[in-house]
């Protein structure tokens, strides 16, 4: 009888999430973390078996603004039409796209390996069968959510270092020490932004144990970015990769 009760609870809880589910790419696109998609993940898996969601209509919105962010920088950067011209298409397929393909694919193998079920040494959560997933039948980590991941994580980096940046280089680029601190603080909180982002989408999986792992490289950025406050320009170092294939 509990357990009846039970499972009609989860039923409603799942039914209440999946109307969460509507709202996914104009919301996300507009705060850009992964903490209001967690209801959608689940959702999805609670109805689909699979935390795997197939609506590319972010990763178009985004890439649709890194294209019209890399004409921008073209106009700006690019000493002639065609340099112009192919740098928004490196922007979209090199910048945001690779990227995040190579992320996921790094993701894909090791976090499910690492922070996987049944790693020796490592207790995972208890984590409950035969509601959702059959009893049995092992959850495991998809390539296609690893990707969603990485692309609802790059938004801070578009917002940050492609538009933040932009607007503020005439300030960063001067030889000035408030200058230093704004352009390096745009690549703390971009890359630290990005990190708790993909910390959260692994979270939401309840196979995964230990995720809070995946917030180390944080703390690595706030070393480095101390330690660059000493004169090191990071945008100065930064740019000239960037702007890779306007010249």
């Amino acid at each position: 009888m509990n357990e009846a009760h039970h499972i009609g609870r989860e039923q409603g809880k799942g039914a209440d999430v999946a109307g969460q589910a509507i709202q996914i790419p104009s919301d996300g696109l507009r705060n850009g973390h992964m903490g209001d998609d967690v209801s959608a993940y689940r959702a999805e898996e609670k109805t689909k078996n699979t935390y795997h969601r197939a609506d590319p209509s972010f990763t178009y919105l985004l890439a649709f603004f890194m294209f019209l962010t890399g004409i921008a920088w073209g106009i700006a950067y690019a000493p002639s039409i065609a340099p112009a011209v192919r740098l928004p298409l490196i922007f979209v397929f090199g910048h945001f796209l690779a990227i995040s393909v190579l992320v996921a694919t790094a993701a894909f193998f090791l976090v499910g390996k690492l922070l996987g079920p049944g790693i020796a040494g490592l207790p995972g959560r208890r984590r409950q069968q035969g509601l959702f997933t059959p009893v049995g039948e092992a959850e495991s980590l998809e390539f296609g959510y690893c990707f969603d991941v990485a692309i609802r994580a790059f938004f801070p980096v578009w917002v940050t270092l492609y538009v933040v940046q932009f607007l503020l280089w005439p300030l960063i680029s001067r030889d000035y020490w408030i200058s230093l601190f704004l352009g390096n603080t745009l690549y703390a909180v971009a890359f630290g932004y990005y990190t708790i982002i993909c910390f959260l989408g692994y979270n939401a999986l309840p196979f995964l144990h230990h995720t809070e792992l995946l917030l180390s490289p944080a703390f690595v950025y706030a070393i480095l970015w101390i330690i660059s406050l000493f004169g090191f320009n990071i945008p100065k170092h930064i740019l000239p990769l960037l702007t890779i294939g306007a010249r």
